[in-house]
């Protein structure tokens, strides 16, 4: 199909520029118009009252326990209500994230409604809010409701003596079931606790002498003396336990895939031990790296190193992809740490004499937020898995205790009580240290990827201000963009994940309502770094700079279809006029999903998978069914019609779009003969930015600088042509001129012979 030509007079062109001008006025208005809504709208989404305030109203009694008629009111100086039938108590609802931590694989809480009875045992479960993306398309609800229900009946007295269970861990969702179990059962023993359900009793303040570190202690040099007085506690499994341990399971899958080495080798030697205690960090890392760890850690932090060899890794692979480490945790009383990558460092060498060859030494930091003792027991907890299918597998778990020994610790007297105006600002304090250490950590551990950016960021805008030099070239600049693309879409989509996306908009737009932070988007320094650079190219180039060179999927649509021209895949150009309307929708789209945010920035968050990047570049195609089909679908359509998900569906393209028509220059450079009569640039232009009037429609266009080559182009640009030819004729003219002046002084210095 070709583009119709266009017989256009001046009249005309001013007459079809009035329309999208008005339309981009108007939206920019009604996006004005809906901020104050969104202000008003500003205490929904407030964080400043219990978790359970916001639920309690929407899970009914009769859903959370079977027989349950209502609520009563929450109570003032504890998150929970009462649950009532026949107008008795039965029992007390609460929701875990008002208790503990329950941050999950998304980095969000996961919050779960539990009731618990006055025996203190659990006699209800119900998971309400997530933002799990294995959980909510690549797990049935059904397999979560079904494992959160198996929690009815767990005795949580029991649990205070012995914190050994059966978890059920669901293949493919290990981080996200993992934080599930532990915040049930440590919020449901704080919960029992607090009430004095089933006898069980709040822990009071010890008036006893107290415990702290000794910093004059020594430790031995040896490791054979450090694993021999208990300072480095020593887990040592072979083959034969690992079978054993899955073949006592009720499920018979377990034993139907053993390890088949011999019984007796090494499944793994794991070590453990607490080196922020000075001597013990002397001992195992030396004096350089223990003073490195005491430069890593900030006040009220602790650190344990972990090593170990055999054949199975206490760290696995998950961590690469996720950031949490999901075979091991440390456990401490009620509270557990799992640990992010964030919080992880790997070890050289260990500087103990007699130290055996380990395959993985590894630092992990314990933040000061999870008020670990260090004068106290704790435990290391390790899962290990056994496939028993394609994707199907069984867990079970093994505990290594630790302890501090008696001459790492000396006797003080129980610290005098403070007034508690006074502890507030020093709690405030520490929060915002916490955080600032968090984030500079972050950027400090993502130092490569942001060198790399940097540098596209800087070859890029280098390439835009000298585009005249660059376009040049046409072959040229064709290879530059194919590897700038490729590196985009492999480094910055799939090994990055920096791929921005609308989410990020509605996130913004949230904080500003809720209190702004600047350290909540600096945990992300890509996505930062990325987004302050969209801020300034919207400037100075409109949205092209993200949406033609920076965007990952925008990458993988281009480049597919390159390999689809490749191959000669029929390339379809829609007709003007129906391709002209088409470019409304991903407004359409846009003010659809920010009008839905201003309800419910979950249900919008959810209606955002409208845009296939998750599937396609987070994911890499990870995913349900029909997601990826979904992404394909797109990526299939982009094969006929290059970009097609860009020009009509994205909506973060029409969200950079609408603030880029405040752009100050005109990069872009056109001949008065372009569009009439010259069609060529309107014809080759991948996105069909260009009118047929000639003129270019910067809310469309990529700057891919296809324009700029054949604004150049002596083969192609009538205008250059037309340029050139009028150079030859000048030469031809000026060389027959100078041809006939030298034959003319040839006759005049020589008369006789012309004679």
């Amino acid at each position: 199909m070709k583009t119709p030509s266009y017989q256009c007079c001046p009249q005309t062109i001013t007459c079809s520029r009035r329309p999208r001008a008005r339309l981009t006025r108007l939206l920019i208005l009604a996006i004005v118009c809906l901020l104050p809504v969104l202000l008003s709208a500003s205490p929904a989404w407030a964080q400043n009252k219990p978790v359970l305030a916001q639920f309690i109203d929407k899970i009914p009694a009769a859903s959370l326990v079977n027989g349950a008629e209502a609520y009563g009111p929450v109570r003032d100086d504890l998150p929970v209500a009462p649950i009532l039938k026949q107008g008795n108590q039965i029992g007390w609802a609460f929701i875990t994230s008002d208790f503990v931590g329950t941050t999950g694989y998304s980095g969000k809480p996961i919050h779960v409604m539990v009731a618990v009875g006055q025996d203190a045992k659990i006699i209800g479960v119900k998971l309400v809010k997530h933002s799990e993306p294995i959980v909510l398309i690549g797990i049935p609800e059904a397999r979560i409701a079904a494992l959160t229900e198996g929690y009815v009946g767990f005795d949580l007295v029991a649990a205070t003596q012995n914190a050994d269970h059966d978890l059920n861990i669901i293949s493919g969702a290990t981080v996200t079931i993992m934080v599930i179990d532990d915040s049930i059962l440590r919020s449901g023993i704080k919960v029992a606790r607090a009430l004095g359900l089933g006898g069980l009793t709040a822990p009071k303040a010890s008036t006893a002498q107290q415990f702290k570190i000794n910093p004059d202690a020594t430790a031995p040099a040896d490791w054979l003396t450090l694993v021999g007085d208990g300072t480095i506690r020593r887990m040592s499994l072979d083959v034969g336990q690992i079978n054993d341990a899955f073949a006592a399971m009720d499920d018979p899958r377990a034993t139907e895939r053993p390890i088949t080495a011999p019984a007796e080798d090494t499944f793994i030697d794991m070590y453990a031990t607490l080196v922020s205690i000075p001597a013990i960090g002397k001992a195992t890392l030396g004096e350089r790296g223990y003073n490195n760890l005491r430069n890593w850690l900030k006040e009220g932090e602790q650190a344990i190193l972990v090593t170990a060899r055999g054949q199975y890794s206490f760290k696995g692979s998950g961590y690469v992809r996720g950031g949490l480490f999901d075979r091991i945790q440390l456990i401490q009383g009620d509270m557990s740490v799992r640990f992010r990558d964030r919080n992880h460092r790997r070890v050289g060498d260990i500087m103990a004499d007699g130290a055996p060859e380990l395959t993985e030494m590894d630092l992990f930091k314990i933040p000061a937020s999870n008020n670990f003792d260090p004068t106290q027991p704790w435990r290391l907890e390790l899962l290990v898995h056994r496939d028993i299918g394609a994707i199907e597998r069984l867990y079970t778990t093994f505990d290594m205790g630790w302890q501090p020994p008696e001459n790492y610790l000396e006797k003080v007297a129980p610290p005098a009580q403070v007034a508690a105006p006074t502890e507030e600002p020093a709690l405030e304090s520490d929060e915002q240290a916490a955080k600032t250490a968090l984030w500079q950590r972050i950027w400090r551990d993502k130092s490569l990827e942001i060198i790399v950016l940097s540098i596209m960021l800087l070859t890029l805008t280098t390439a835009f201000f000298f585009q005249g030099i660059l376009t040049r070239s046409a072959k040229f600049t064709f290879w530059f963009r194919i590897s700038f693309l490729t590196v985009t879409l492999v480094f910055l989509g799939w090994y990055a994940n920096a791929q921005l996306s609308v989410v990020n908009l509605m996130a913004l737009t949230s904080s500003l309502v809720t209190g702004f932070t600047w350290e909540a988007f600096l945990l992300d320094p890509l996505t930062f770094i990325l987004w302050f650079s969209v801020a300034a190219a919207l400037i100075f180039w409109g949205r092209g700079a993200y949406c033609g060179w920076l965007c990952p999927f925008g990458a993988l649509q281009e480049l597919t279809n390159r390999i689809a021209k490749f191959f000669h895949v029929p390339q379809w150009t829609l007709p003007w006029g129906l391709h002209e309307r088409l470019w409304a929708v991903k407004y359409i789209i846009f003010l659809g999903l920010f009008g839905t945010m201003l309800a419910s920035i979950d249900q919008a968050e959810k209606l955002a998978e409208v845009e296939p990047f998750k599937t396609a570049i987070i994911l890499k195609f990870d995913r349900a069914w029909p997601f990826v089909l979904y992404a394909l679908v797109l990526l299939g359509a982009g094969l006929f019609v290059e970009r097609f998900y860009c020009r009509y569906l994205c909506p973060l393209g029409a969200a950079l779009a609408i603030p880029a028509r405040i752009r100050m220059f005109d990069w872009l450079k056109r001949y008065k003969e372009c569009g009439s009569p010259c069609q060529s640039c309107a014809h080759e232009c991948m996105v069909q930015a260009i009118h047929p009037t000639g003129e270019i429609n910067p809310n469309e266009c990529h700057n891919c600088l296809h324009c700029q080559v054949l604004y150049q182009s002596k083969t192609i640009c009538p205008v250059v042509i037309k340029k050139l030819k009028r150079q030859e004729s000048l030469l031809a003219s000026m060389e027959g001129a100078k041809k006939a002046l030298n034959r003319t002084q040839t006759t005049k210095q020589n008369p006789k012979e012309n004679s």
